[in-house]
Parts: structure tokens; sequence; C-alpha cells
């Protein structure tokens, strides 16, 4: 199952792409323009597979991997149909340079011939635009999303422009699902037509700038199980400012399928949400994420760093650990230590779990000491969650230590 999982999105992108050469591939030409060409339709067929992968639904990201796997293909699929769109005229002009510079010109040029190449040159543009902003990290939310909405009126103008052209088969079908996808989009997750409603059932502070929200379901309950996450927005006119639904971790699920979500003030969206009131209206899309699940009947090594500690914490709120398991908890100081003393009696009432949990302060840990009691990390599956840079330290850590790239498992909320 894991295999298929692992091979589900590029047997995608592969069908997309290589089924769309195969179906428009041009014959008699010369070689320069069969390659211009065939990058076009290339292009295209990575654009189709990359829209496909933007949706956030709960039984796509089952079958292929999560959404973070999903969002990290995605990213690689526009930005490599860029690529190849962006050298698809360049080909087609320089298959005619030899004999006509003029003749080259006038290919790439939308003076000399009119809306189908503007329709392919603003495509571009906005193309560019889009995947920029997806590399920008820094740039404001409400920029990113205007821009983002341009890369899919981009993909819409460069299937325009093949019509303009002339060519309705297959670019007709194309665009059909192209539309299909983006309103999909936008109607079931940014409106939040597949979200459920829930209510704000009560607000425990558990840390500095940390809550702990209790949310009652309305309707049927979200299926959730330990480990995952979920994208909650919180309605009502005092947050409107906070843009779109955001990622919780879930910290318990109840017998009455009422769910905990923890959130840390980081931003300005987030620390507003610290003052959430009970009976405030949310609704939650998901469950999802595969960070925790089909883990495998040996030893294990827990990490987190700071508000990382939550899918942890979901999985011993369900029960005892079914195999040894060293857990290390860091945080800065004390008062930034959610949840530490129901760790520690849960620590307590489990054989299998060792757990240590130190304060670093403001430097960066020393896995190198940390660790140093941990034998045998060669034959233990690894789990990672916390800061960016507390992760890419620990992995090469670890893989120092001979632990394998598929031992090491983490996750990410870079869903933009």
């Amino acid at each position: 199952m894991t295999i298929l999982r692992n091979l589900s999105i590029p047997l995608l992108i592969v069908t997309c792409t290589v089924g769309l050469i195969w179906w428009a591939f041009p014959e008699g030409l010369s070689t320069a323009r069969t390659m211009g060409i065939v990058l076009g339709w290339a292009g295209c067929g990575l654009l189709l597979a990359s829209l496909l992968l933007m949706l956030r639904e709960t039984w796509l990201a089952q079958w292929l991997g999560g959404l973070e796997r999903m969002y990290q293909w995605h990213h690689w699929a526009g930005t490599t149909a860029y690529v190849l769109l962006l050298a698809h005229p360049l080909v087609l002009a320089a298959d005619v340079w030899p004999n006509s510079r003029l003749l080259a010109w006038q290919t790439l040029s939308p003076f000399s011939q009119g809306w189908p190449i503007w329709a392919g040159l603003l495509s571009l543009l906005l193309l560019m635009f889009g995947l920029a902003a997806t590399f920008i990290m820094r740039i404001p939310y409400q920029i990113w999303r205007m821009l983002h909405f341009g890369l899919g009126v981009g993909v819409l103008l460069g299937l325009v422009h093949l019509v303009l052209l002339g060519i309705s088969e297959p670019v007709l079908p194309i665009l059909g699902l192209a539309v299909s996808f983006l309103g999909w989009r936008l109607i079931r997750d940014d409106f939040g037509l597949a979200a459920r409603p829930y209510v704000v059932g009560s607000v425990k502070p558990v840390a500095e700038d940390i809550v702990e929200i209790t949310l009652k379901p309305l309707a049927d309950p979200t299926a959730i199980t330990p480990g995952q996450f979920v994208l909650v927005a919180f309605l009502g006119p005092t947050f409107r400012d906070c843009g779109e639904f955001h990622p919780f971790t879930v910290s318990s699920i109840g017998a009455n399928h009422e769910i905990c979500i923890a959130v840390k003030a980081l931003g300005d969206c987030t620390r507003h949400i610290q003052s959430v009131e009970p009976d405030t209206m949310v609704r939650v899309h998901g469950a999802f994420g595969t960070f925790l699940a089909d883990r495998p009947p040996t030893p294990q090594l827990w990490v987190a760093g700071g508000i990382g500690i939550i899918p942890f914490l979901a999985l011993l709120r369900a029960g005892p650990v079914n195999q040894p398991t060293t857990f290390l908890y860091l945080y800065r100081t004390e008062v930034d230590a959610a949840f530490l003393q129901e760790l520690r009696a849960l620590a307590n009432g489990d054989q299998q779990l060792s757990l240590k949990a130190l304060a670093t302060g403001d430097e960066a840990p020393d896995f190198n000491s940390l660790l140093s009691d941990t034998q045998g990390l060669a034959h233990y599956e690894c789990y990672l969650c916390g800061p960016p840079g507390m992760v890419a330290a620990l992995r090469k850590d670890l893989h120092n230590r001979g632990v394998t790239p598929h031992q090491i498992h983490f996750e990410k909320f870079d869903f933009r």
C-alpha cells in the first residue's frame, strides 16, 4: 500500500503529460518544430496535473499520500510546466531562425500575430508572477492570494491561446477540466462548501501564547484519527481578517466527537484567535495528514519542538504506545512548555514510553549530546515535528547516525 501511495502522484503526472503528448504528437515536421510543440503539450499536461493536486479533498489526499505531499508535487509540476512553456515559443522561433530572423521574431511577437500570441504571452506572465509568489515566503497573504489566483487565470489563458490558434482537440476537454478543477477548489475549499459546522465549546490557556480550543460538531462530525490536522475557519465579523482556513493539529478526540485544537500565537490571525469566545461558529474541513499513520512495530524516536508536541499528544491521549518509544520534547522555557505535566503523567503510566523534556533557551539544541544515550538509532523509526530549523538539523544528525531517509518522518504546514 505504501509503495502504491508513493507512486500515485508520479504516475498521475506521467499519465497526464505522456498521454497528452501521445494524443497530439505532430508528424511530418522538422525536429526543432516537433520539439517546440511537444514542450507546449508537456507543459499543458503538467499544469493539468498541478491543478488536480491543489484540491483539498480528504479522499484525494488519502489516495495520494497526504496533503503536504500533494502540495510539494503541485509546486514542482507547476514550476516545471512554466519552464517548458517558456521554452516552447523559443524553440519554435529557433526552428526558423537559420532561414529568416524576421520570421523568427514574428513567431514570438504579439504585434505580428495578434490575439493568439497576446493570450500566450499574458499566460506566461501570470504564471511567472503566480509561481514567484509561491517561493516568496514573507509576502502578505492577500497579495499572495491575488497572485496565485492570477496563476489559475494564466492556465486558462494558455488554453485559450491554443483555441485562438484553431486547435480544438484536445484543448477543449482540457479547458473543461481546468475550469472544473479551479471551480472545485474555489467553491469546495476556499468558500468552505466541503467544511462542516462546529461551535467553540471552551478555550483553555495551556502555555504562554498557546490555547487549547474545544470544538463541538453541529452536524455529522468529520472523521479524524490521532495525529491528523484539520483546516479551521472562525466565523463572525471579528475574524474576517484571518483570510482563509488555517491548519491546526487536533490535540484530542472526544467520545462525543468533539475535537480539540491547540493554537499558538504566531501571527496576527492566530493571536486574534487566542481570545475567541465560547459559542463562536467555526467551519472544519478535513481531516488530513499521514504523519503518524501506519507506524511499524519497531522502536521509535519522537522529537517535538514547541507546538510540535500536539500530534504526539493526541496519539498518547488515545492510549499507550505499542512499541518502545523514546520521546524528546524541547521547549524554550517552562512557560512555553505546553501540556508538560500531562505528558509526564502519561509517560509514568506507560512502560513503553521514555520521556525526556528539556528547556533549551534561545540556543539551538545540541542533538549530538541529547541523543548520546540513545543506542541503535539505525533501527528506529524517527518522527519529527517542530520548527523547520530544528527538523533540518535533526535530520542531518540522524543521517550521520545511520538513519536512512525513509525512516525519518516529518510534516509541514506549508500550503501556499
